[in-house]
């Protein structure tokens, strides 16, 4: 029986709570099938979707080879206990530690259901390696919002978790961002060795003896797509050698050819202890998430019980799905696509549409990750919405425009994220940055309106 767009709408409303948001008055599409870049909804209105669902959809929708490696195992096994040994658990762990940066010394994979769990084992794993308890992690950070990984975030979604003893001896650091600069520079090589002094200070205070691992994204991505100054992940790497800290990548984002690298940490040439993963590894079809270690912090597992493990750690519908996503990406070249292709077209495109539209104050990005920031004043980099403040003051329009031109893309207060699927083409490029312009457009009559109302 199909049902109304409307009718499922009401349904949602009444049974379902969505994330991050107020529950009156909502009024999204009620998607009901995906293909390519492209959702539809209950109604048969398409949407491109512009920021692979979130951050995570890097195949694009409904992958034919993912979906038919999907079938045959739901036909084989659903469900293999985590304690014993299953053959697409091994064949993943191995795909993975091959992805992984550390060449012939290799190293192991452990296996959660998301990015959040993935970051707060890893906490666990470093703590066991090094014997030490502190954490240290940015201020403009998200890893999650589970009650460990909430601690872990830098930024405002971690306040509703607080206060909290559930994760103690975390301590947050300001990072670079270069736009709009913690340390009072718009030069990146100042902006990099102000912002490592300033870390090294951090742990100098803490006491390096007592800090187990610096967790990082290397490219932060729910706030803001925030691409450090060269040379700030090698100073962290070189800074957490020195004192016997271990590097952590939060690549729950970064991951899988979002920067155009099979990792981020690769595409900067900077080589962690461990790094995180989710999203990407299923193409966001199955929940999964994970971390990976180097085989030298692995091993100190090999005679102790290691300190973490979930009834669905390894789950075989999500390990074959894995498998899958990532014989899809090596067939598709599309870790190099993202880099050579999608990269330089689409920042060329949103470059344009900044020179266009002087209420966008930057683009910036890296491979298929990319935002624009909106300000109300180029010459002052004034926000057109505060960060972290109680409203999105004129953002909805941004949002309804792409949605009545058929496009969906996410934002956090004054940014808006481009981060279509590496399976883009040329022209459905072009067409999104169209969309985008068009929308930008509104958003500006909006804020003039706005600000002439409000006597500006």
């Amino acid at each position: 029986m199909i049902v109304a767009g409307e009718d499922l709408a009401t349904k949602h409303a009444r049974y379902v709570l969505t994330p991050w948001t107020a529950q009156g008055n909502l009024k999204p599409p009620v998607i009901v099938r995906g293909e390519g870049i492209y959702l539809y909804d209950a109604d048969g209105n398409r949407y491109a979707d512009l920021t692979s669902g979130l951050i995570a959809v890097n195949l694009g929708h409904g992958h034919p080879a993912v979906r038919a490696a999907m079938h045959e195992q739901v036909d084989r096994l659903c469900f293999s206990p985590p304690s014993w040994f299953n053959d697409v658990r091994a064949e993943l762990g191995e795909a993975l530690v091959r992805l992984a940066p550390w060449g012939d010394e290799g190293g192991r994979a452990f296996f959660s259901t998301s990015g959040a769990a993935a970051n707060e084992d890893a906490i666990k794993f470093a703590r066991a390696v090094t014997g030490r308890a502190k954490v240290l992690t940015g201020y403009r950070s998200f890893h999650g919002s589970g009650a460990g990984s909430a601690t872990l975030t830098g930024e405002n979604r971690r306040w509703y978790n607080e206060p909290s003893n559930v994760m103690p001896g975390v301590v947050h650091f300001w990072a670079p961002y270069p736009y709009r600069s913690p340390f009072f520079t718009q030069d990146p090589a100042e902006e990099t060795r102000r912002a490592l002094q300033h870390v090294a200070d951090t742990v100098a205070a803490e006491n390096p003896d007592q800090v187990a691992a610096i967790l990082i994204e290397p490219v932060i991505g729910s706030n803001g797509v925030i691409v450090f100054p060269p040379g700030y992940l090698a100073g962290l790497r070189a800074l957490c050698d020195a004192h016997g800290i271990l590097l952590i990548f939060d690549e729950v984002m970064t991951g899988f050819g979002r920067t155009g690298a099979a990792f981020g940490g690769e595409r900067f040439g900077v080589v962690p202890d461990m790094l995180t993963f989710a999203k990407g590894v299923t193409s966001g079809y199955v929940p999964l998430g994970g971390v990976l270690l180097r085989e030298t912090h692995a091993r100190a597992f090999d005679e102790r019980p290691l300190p973490a493990g979930h009834t669905y750690s390894g789950h075989p519908l999500a390990m074959a799905t894995g498998i899958a996503t990532l014989q899809a990406y090596f067939e598709g070249d599309l870790y190099a696509g993202a880099a050579n292709r999608i990269e330089p077209r689409l920042r060329a495109g949103l470059e344009r549409v900044r020179d266009e539209h002087e209420i966008v104050g930057e683009v910036r990005g890296v491979g298929a990750f990319f935002a624009l920031e909106f300000v109300r004043d180029r010459e002052t980099r004034e926000p057109l919405v505060p960060w972290q403040g109680k409203s999105m003051g004129v953002m909805p329009t941004l949002f309804a425009g792409l949605k009545k031109r058929g496009a969906y893309a996410f934002g956090r207060y004054n940014v808006l994220h481009v981060a279509p699927p590496l399976t883009i083409t040329d022209h459905e490029i072009d067409e999104a940055v169209m969309t985008i312009g068009a929308a930008i457009g509104e958003l500006a009559d909006a804020h003039i309106a706005e600000g002439r109302f409000a006597g500006e």
